[in-house]
């Protein structure tokens, strides 16, 4: 039997290192994907940490239910390699993305279509070994999506930190006032977000980020203005140049200093789309929240049908290109190190 190499996590709060194991065979719907790119993301830490910081002190345990070792990854595309017996035969050699956010498939979530709210879910690299290995065993067919004519290191990463943004950008898009646009964070998931923000808005799109590098690049990249949230009085510059403030504000960060930010710069009647997973605690006075009449509502990577969505966009070629690097699978340790020390601008994306 054909043998596959991991980069596992067989201790937490611990260096992954290589395991290997028999490639797995494909039963019923199961269908076995070869790995040639995974994407590197903010979340692989958390769980490799074994909590999330939930503030205050407090950290919320994420390894029950967790089986060491264990694979993560889940911004995957490769081809697929074997299929169960009831998956077509036609699909082998077929180059495919793998949408990651899979749920138990029987619940009023998953019924719904909301499988990425799933309480029994099962997310590849999250609660089932996904793609820092040579291969991923995917529950079913319907999970792959053709990228072709994308690059298939744009097609991996549009699984996560792509839907990820689109879903949280899509949430603003109805709103009636749409004069501003704020995006904090410039990870990868930020500056995907700012991609895809100039495909759906037609308002400038102004972005904050603490590194000079981030925001550097992300102006680069089509962005009107970038602000350094750490700049004295900087709240009052935004009131006084935006008139008020900022009508609509994703925050890609996710900790109590990008809340408070965002909430400084959001206008009155504005809303703010939380998508970062940094932790920490967030408070805020309740007359405060009623008195600028705010919005305000958290969000964790889209759907099946988003993720459809999206790569339909990018397929058409309306998704610009984001900042990427690509780096030796083996060698997913040393980029775990360099993005816990914010050296990372844009998405590291592994290669077998």
């Amino acid at each position: 039997m054909a043998l596959m190499k991991r980069q596992s996590l067989v201790k937490f709060d611990a260096p992954l290192c290589e395991t290997i194991v028999d490639t797995p065979k494909p039963q019923g719907n199961e269908v076995l994907v070869r790995i040639e790119r995974c994407g590197l993301c903010h979340s692989d830490l958390h769980i490799q940490d074994g909590y999330a910081d939930l503030g205050g002190g407090k950290k919320l345990d994420t390894t029950r239910g967790m089986t060491l070792p264990f694979t993560l990854g889940h911004e995957i595309a490769g081809v697929i390699e074997e299929t169960g017996a009831d998956v077509s035969k036609d699909l082998i050699g077929k180059k495919v993305a793998v949408f990651p956010w899979i749920g138990c498939g029987q619940c009023r979530d998953c019924l719904n279509g909301d499988e990425n709210l799933c309480a029994k879910q099962r997310f590849l690299g999250v609660s089932i070994d996904g793609g820092f290995a040579s291969h991923v065993l995917v529950p079913d067919a319907k999970y792959l999506l053709d990228y072709d004519p994308l690059p298939v290191n744009q097609a991996a990463t549009l699984m996560c930190s792509g839907v990820t943004a689109y879903g949280a950008l899509k949430r603003l898009v109805d709103r009636p006032r749409q004069r501003n646009l704020l995006l904090i964070g410039l990870g990868g998931v930020g500056m995907m977000g700012l991609s895809f923000a100039q495909a759906m808005f037609k308002q400038p799109i102004s972005v904050a980020d603490l590194s000079a590098a981030a925001r550097e690049a992300a102006l680069q990249n089509g962005a009107a203005v970038a602000y350094d949230p750490s700049e004295a009085d900087i709240a009052k510059r935004i009131l006084k140049e935006t008139e008020g403030g900022f009508d609509a504000v994703v925050d890609f960060a996710g900790n109590e200093k990008s809340m408070a930010f965002a909430v400084a710069a959001v206008a009155r009647g504005g809303k703010i789309v939380v998508s970062g997973l940094m932790g920490g605690n967030f408070s805020l006075p309740m007359v405060q929240w009623i008195y600028k009449r705010m919005t305000i509502e958290g969000f964790m990577v889209g759907t099946l049908a988003e993720a459809r969505e999206l790569m339909a966009l990018a397929r058409a070629g309306k998704i610009k290109p984001t900042p990427m690097k690509e780096e030796p699978m083996g060698e997913v340790q040393k980029w775990i190190d360099e993005l816990r020390a914010g050296k990372v601008v844009g998405r590291i994306v592994l290669k077998n």
